[in-house]
């Protein structure tokens, strides 16, 4: 898959567990779990969002593209 997800990247930088950014966002613990491990076939936009704004970053610091 060309999309990496690195939000196990930014919960570490911010020293965040899934547990308590489970609780931030509002979603469950293996949803979360399922895009970090990458294999989340789709991620919705208002979800995206509030897993920046839980994590204070950008888009970008959690998607990236690679060919």
């Amino acid at each position: 898959m060309p999309i990496i997800i690195n939000l196990d990247v930014m919960m570490a930088k911010r020293k965040m567990s899934l547990n308590e950014l489970s609780d931030r966002v509002g979603i469950t613990i293996s949803n979360l779990s399922i895009l970090k491990t990458g294999k989340a076939k789709a991620i919705r936009i208002e979800t995206l969002e509030a897993i920046c704004k839980a994590l204070d970053c950008q888009p970008g610091d959690i998607l990236e593209f690679r060919d």
